[in-house]
């Protein structure tokens, strides 16, 4: 049986794994264009985005000063955060640092966690998760066999920092996410990790323990609840800043002693099984491909270093085989059950119930009042 051969981009390396790619006569694919075209009209690395940063900031310190914490940021231990919350600490903003334990904490995390809190000087709340839940919705998911197995910690840590944000009367949660590696992103491989709907379905089917501590996050509370009536605001302060993710180790390195995890998300053992074994393996998506396609597009890397960096293996043996066991015994399953779940026939999110048609519903409403209001009326996000 001879391997199946993808088309890519002749710009970046998206291919044909993405079922919704499309190419243009010179081979360049719809991602790119989306990039120039859209993407780089809300992204700022150079001195305009360091003057609205600047603003932003002053903004928030000015609404926020007779507040304990100027806003809250969530902290994974990965780069983007890490060095985010020095970005933060260097502009004297106060945040509320807080981190969601999901059970999958690498040891580096936990290290690299302590060195940012310690050195920023920031209060650290850590939301540890109910475990048998965790655990229980884990292997829902893994059952269902559809992608996106990272809905699990994903909803929780939006979830829990958007409901402490309410809680600690917060309204601006800063992210770490960026254009810079993350702008290029196929729809089609995953479906929203905010779809509460999905989660419960699947869960319902295939759980065996209620979701008691297990907090989500409702469609009207993440459309409407949360950006209008509490009018909390999410800012993405990488944006305006030329953001390099080696030149951002680098300076956390030499800062606070921060260790490397030598791949994207290693500091979650769960997600990096899922992105570097799971996906590829059952549903053919390599996410270093959308992740070094951003890098191209924002000027970090050119397409032969991104080529040389796809012809490197996703997992050294020795390390899938410990990473399989590690998380079969944490799952209270075999390494064959496991084995069993990746290589099963995958399933579209859609054979369960979702919020698509109350999203439809909503985007129709919104498309309505901004005809009937002549303003561009953007949903949250």
């Amino acid at each position: 049986m001879t391997e199946k051969l993808y088309q890519m981009c002749t710009r970046c390396v998206m291919d044909t794994t993405d079922p919704d790619i499309t190419f243009d006569e010179q081979g360049v694919c719809n991602h790119c264009h989306q990039f120039d075209t859209v993407t780089t009209k809300r992204w700022f690395p150079n001195e305009e985005g360091k003057q609205r940063l600047a603003q932003i900031f002053n903004t928030i310190k000015n609404e926020r000063k007779h507040y304990e914490y100027d806003c809250i940021l969530g902290l994974s231990g990965g780069l983007d955060s890490s060095y985010l919350a020095l970005v933060m600490n260097e502009y004297g903003m106060r945040p509320l640092v807080v981190h969601v334990d999901a059970g999958w904490n690498s040891e580096l995390a936990v290290y690299n966690i302590e060195k940012v809190i310690k050195y920023c000087g920031y209060d650290l709340h850590t939301h540890v998760m109910n475990w048998p839940e965790i655990r229980d919705l884990q292997l829902s998911y893994l059952k269902a066999g559809v992608a996106n197995q990272d809905v699990v910690q994903d909803h929780a840590f939006f979830a829990s920092l958007y409901h402490f944000a309410v809680d600690n009367k917060i309204n601006y949660v800063i992210s770490g996410g960026n254009i810079a590696t993350e702008c290029v992103f196929p729809k089609n491989w995953h479906h929203s990790a905010m779809d509460a709907i999905n989660l419960k379905a699947i869960h319902k089917k295939f759980g065996n323990l209620p979701l008691e501590d297990y907090r989500v996050v409702s469609f009207l509370q993440y459309y409407f609840y949360y950006p209008f009536l509490k009018k909390m605001k999410v800012v993405r302060p990488l944006n305006y800043m030329p953001y390099n993710k080696e030149l951002a180790l680098a300076e956390l390195q030499e800062k606070i002693g921060y260790k490397s995890y030598g791949r994207k998300h290693g500091e979650s053992r769960f997600t990096k099984f899922f992105q570097n074994y799971y996906l590829p393996t059952k549903f053919h998506m390599d996410k270093r491909k959308p992740h070094l396609s951003s890098q191209i597009l924002s000027g970090l890397m050119t397409r032969n270093q991104a080529l040389d960096e796809l012809s490197k293996p996703l997992y050294e043996e020795n390390e899938l085989r410990e990473d399989k066991y590690y998380l079969a015994k944490k799952l209270g399953i075999t390494v064959e059950e496991l084995d069993e779940y990746v290589s099963s026939p995958g399933h579209d999110y859609s054979e369960y119930p979702s919020w698509d048609s109350r999203y439809v519903l909503m985007k129709r409403m919104q498309s309505f009042v901004s005809l009937m209001s002549g303003r561009n009326v953007k949903n949250y996000s």
